[in-house]
């Protein structure tokens, strides 16, 4: 396993890490029985960095990770999250306040059966809690044993600035693949923050691991899918503009150029795709989802071989007719 490491964290992090969400539950064809395996199998390919949240399967997918990494807790990172909370409709807010934040951690631990977690990283801004609120809390909590590193995500370089006057923030965690290097939005939520332009730079200036989530575009960067109906109903892919409807043409229109690629050097495009993240210095652990043995395999064989220069020229070719 290729393994990154940045200044402000202890341990080494594995350049292919684990992304959690499917295995909540909110992507189609998920098992808990097939994400159990798959994440077995990821610690035996030394695949050390699992993140996951409470929001994934409204606490499912904590709960599988904790049942899939028992006997195994020493062997991995565990990064979750807080501040987005729901209620029995299942309708989510933000929630940064120090009395929430004290309760999600309690959730977390019992979900994912361990004393402590490795990351805990806040999950969106919260506009109506001061971020020095939020942080004394995760202050407290660390001093408490509950957890180790403080990390944010979707956090702007003025608002991350802001929480490291209070406290040790060590990951910021963002959108970027090929295709969305400085994106605007997510699943129609505006991002505050462009990762190329601004969370690269700043976090390889500080130390801090950069940690890029939807690296494969929620699975378009797999090439499997089709000109259109690739989710039902209960997938929440099916709620992301860039991929349904007329949002995604162009980004299906890049895919497809980029098969040809891969046809022709004779690679997956999924591990085309991880390959040419983890020639980023900055980024750290891919969090790349896997919802069976096959997708996990297949993400780690990435590291068994690297871009050359020529292909990455290439790769930049076929993009720059897009707005990435």
């Amino acid at each position: 396993m290729k393994m990154k490491k940045v200044a402000r964290i202890q341990e080494s992090l594995s350049g292919v890490g684990f992304g959690c969400w499917a295995i909540g539950g909110d992507w189609n064809n998920t098992t808990d029985q097939a994400s159990i395996e798959a994440i077995q199998r990821a610690v035996d390919l030394e695949v050390n960095f699992f993140d996951v949240a409470p929001v994934y399967g409204f606490g499912h997918a904590e709960e599988v990770l904790g049942k899939a990494l028992g006997g195994r807790r020493n062997k991995v990172l565990i990064a979750s999250k807080c501040g987005l909370v729901w209620d029995q409709h299942r309708n989510i807010t933000n929630d940064l306040t120090a009395k929430n934040v004290r309760r999600e951690i309690d959730d977390s631990l019992r979900r994912l059966q361990t004393d402590y977690i490795d990351l805990y990283q806040l999950h969106w801004p919260d506009p109506h809690t001061p971020i020095a609120e939020t942080m004394e809390a995760l202050n407290a909590i660390k001093e408490a044993g509950k957890i180790r590193y403080i990390g944010v995500s979707n956090f702007s370089v003025d608002l991350t600035r802001q929480a490291m006057e209070v406290g040790t923030v060590v990951s910021h965690q963002g959108l970027y693949s090929m295709l969305e290097r400085n994106a605007e939005s997510y699943h129609r939520i505006p991002l505050i923050y462009r990762t190329e332009q601004e969370i690269l730079p700043f976090c390889q200036k500080q130390g801090m691991a950069f940690l890029p989530y939807s690296p494969l575009f929620q699975g378009l960067l797999t090439g499997t899918f089709k000109a259109s109906g690739n989710f039902d109903d209960t997938d929440m892919r099916a709620n992301n503009p860039k991929l349904t409807g007329d949002g995604f043409q162009i980004y299906f229109e890049m895919t497809e150029k980029l098969k040809d690629f891969a046809r022709e050097i004779g690679k997956p495009l999924a591990q085309i795709a991880i390959n040419w993240l983890i020639r980023q210095e900055a980024v750290t652990s891919i969090l790349c989802g896997a919802q069976n043995i096959e997708h996990i395999e297949e993400n780690v064989a990435s590291i068994e071989w690297e871009l050359t220069d020529e292909m990455a020229r290439r790769i930049e070719d076929i993009l720059a007719p897009y707005p990435v």
